[in-house]
């Protein structure tokens, strides 16, 4: 031991069949994940009604699994250096299952709040050491490829989430929604033990007083985005807590500059690419990340869709994102990260516009087509910008890099939400009154404020040079092509 470093053992790599599983078995957890965080919402007035609460009470419930991923996402880096990624994740999962059990076996609203943040928790080192784990096990020439897999549950999860929780609580019973996670977690489980990789790097202390400043900063700011607009707190305690947020975590970043060891490595952000990549990640996710909250507004509100037919049309977007998965590393090598994320910010926002002009006398066929494209340019999107993070990282960065991006991330879909909320309130004032004509005209204001906040941020993207990670993306189509020409014939690639 030296300085506060002590060196790990030598690291396990991956048989052959567990490469080829991790990309699923990395999926399967970010599923889970992502499915949660929308899962209880068509549930919440029959657990309320079971919890003998008032609705609005369940506000906690939803806001306490994002506020635990926010504030935990950020030590699962050092948790996977420390410990292995091997033990991390699969703690991971057996904690974000156990939680999920509690929940749904919740008698009273203050023990489901627990049982919440017990499985965010799980949740929050879940996806960040998954990431990880596929950054140290493929080389950036197949990067791209995984990645792409791994991300369309991350578009799955949240669009299959009312949907499964309204059938649910129609024809089942609403603990159901937390036992799903049971069969999943259990082979996830048996997965990890068997197949998956255990990565550990350079292990020094926790910075205790920087997880303190970061985490209380992250979950009191993210908490004032939950109840801003809800005129639970005075403008005063709301302004208060938001200062107070904003000087925690200033606090966190002079004590960042000044630690050796800090909780998040800020100087990452001098490395153009990831930068970039962050940045760019959080600002196109105040845009993005509010469509799926405001579209069954439009649908059922405004057009008078049920939420299944509303979450019907939302549909073709993952499936779009599925099917044409396979075409995103080759139109990066084909164009490179810099036209490619300029290009398509651009196509995203000028779709969201176009979600503007949807009214009850549009065909159906046209929601589904835009839906599609809207689908395929998200997943195109979230693919680059993931797999940029790492174009210029060294592998004793990665875990840190992965922390931030995941952080980052999350915050901005909290961002996002809560955007799309205020952009709907500001336009739609008396929501209780309104006719669907108003409604409808003040979901397509809120439509074109975000689709020009995301024209905006193409801005991010135009610092990056032609060539920033080209290389590693045209490596990946090669290797593909090599490998698929030794492939039997009629094989395909996962």
């Amino acid at each position: 031991m030296a300085g506060g470093l002590r060196i790990l053992p030598t690291r396990m790599e991956p048989s052959a069949a567990g490469k080829r599983l991790l990309p699923w078995l990395v999926a399967v957890a970010f599923f889970m994940e992502s499915l949660d965080t929308t899962i209880l919402n068509t549930a919440v007035p029959t657990v309320a009604a079971a919890l003998r609460v008032a609705p609005l009470s369940m506000k906690s419930v939803l806001s306490s699994y994002t506020l635990s991923l926010a504030v935990f996402i950020p030590i699962s880096g050092w948790m996977a250096d420390r410990f292995g990624t091997r033990r991390v994740f699969g703690s991971a999962i057996g904690l974000f299952t156990v939680g999920s059990i509690l929940c749904g076996l919740s008698t009273n609203i203050h023990v489901l709040v627990a049982c919440r943040i017990l499985q965010g928790c799980g949740g929050a080192m879940m996806v960040p050491v998954g990431r990880l784990t596929i950054v140290r096990t493929f080389a950036k020439s197949e990067l791209v490829r995984a990645m792409s897999f791994v991300a369309i549950p991350g578009l799955i999860g949240p669009m299959l989430g009312p949907i499964a929780g309204g059938l649910i609580v129609a024809y089942f019973h609403w603990r159901l929604i937390f036992f799903v996670n049971l069969p999943i977690g259990l082979l996830g489980l048996l997965l990890v033990y068997l197949h998956l990789p255990d990565y550990r790097e350079l292990s020094h202390p926790l910075d205790f007083a920087g997880l303190i400043l970061f985490g209380s900063g992250i979950g009191l700011l993210s908490y004032v985005l939950e109840v801003f607009g809800e005129h639970s707190l005075t403008v005063q305690e709301i302004l208060s807590l938001l200062a107070v947020a904003i000087l925690l975590l200033a606090g966190y970043g002079l004590h960042a500059m000044r630690t050796r060891f800090p909780l998040l490595a800020l100087g990452l952000f001098r490395i153009r690419t990831f930068r970039a990549a962050v940045s760019g990640n959080f600002f196109t996710r105040l845009g993005i990340g509010g469509i799926p909250f405001i579209l069954p507004l439009l649908y059922q509100v405004g057009m008078g869709f049920n939420p299944v037919q509303s979450g019907l049309l939302m549909m073709p977007q993952a499936i779009s994102a599925m099917t044409l998965k396979t075409t995103m590393p080759r139109i990066l090598a084909r164009f490179g990260y810099r036209a490619v994320l300029l290009s398509n910010t651009l196509m995203l926002g000028l779709l969201i516009l176009v979600f503007a002009t949807i009214g009850p006398g549009t065909p159906i066929w046209f929601i589904v087509l835009q839906s599609m494209c809207f689908g395929f340019f998200s997943s195109l999107q979230y693919t680059s910008m993931n797999t940029l993070v790492y174009a210029d990282v060294t592998d004793q960065q990665a875990s840190s890099a992965s922390s931030i991006a995941s952080t980052t991330q999350q915050m901005s879909i909290s961002f996002g939400v809560a955007l799309a909320s205020l952009a709907a309130a500001m336009f739609i004032p008396d929501r209780s009154h309104s006719t669907a004509a108003e409604m409808i005209s003040g979901i397509h204001k809120a439509f074109v404020l975000l689709g020009g906040l995301t024209l905006l941020s193409t801005m991010v993207f135009s610092k990056l040079k032609k060539t920033d990670g080209s290389l590693a993306s045209r490596h990946d189509v090669v290797a593909e092509a090599h490998l698929l020409r030794r492939l039997p014939q009629g094989a395909t690639l996962s």
